[in-house]
C-alpha cells in the first residue's frame, strides 16, 4: 500500500509534468503566433474529469456536432494531434464548477 509520503510525491510529479506539458504546449504556440492561456485548455480526457462526464465520446460528439463552439477548440499536431477545448460547461446538464 502506498504511504502518504509516497502519495504525495507521485502527485506533485504528476503536477510538474502537467506543468511541463503546458509550458511547452505555450512555447510552441507563441512560436506560431498563436497567443493562448493553456490554463482555461484541457484535454477532451480532463474535461471529462472535472466535469464528471463518464465518456470521452460525449465530449467528442459534442465538438462534432458543434455544440463546443470551433474556437473553443484547438487540436495541437506537435502533440499527436491531441485535442484540446476551453474548459468551461457547454451544456445546462454540465453544471459542475471548474
Amino acid at each position: 500500500m502506498e504511504t502518504k509520503e509516497e502519495f504525495r510525491a507521485r502527485v506533485l510529479n504528476l503536477m510538474q509534468q502537467a506543468d511541463r506539458a503546458i509550458k511547452e504546449t505555450s512555447e510552441y504556440l507563441l512560436q506560431q503566433g498563436v497567443a493562448v492561456d493553456m490554463t482555461e485548455w484541457v484535454t477532451v480526457k480532463e474535461y471529462c474529469r472535472r466535469f464528471g462526464i463518464d465518456n470521452t465520446e460525449t465530449v467528442l460528439q459534442w465538438i462534432a456536432q458543434g455544440i463546443v463552439p470551433k474556437e473553443d477548440t484547438a487540436v495541437v499536431e506537435e502533440y499527436d494531434n491531441v485535442q484540446m477545448l476551453r474548459a468551461k460547461p457547454y451544456l445546462k446538464s454540465v453544471a459542475h464548477d471548474v
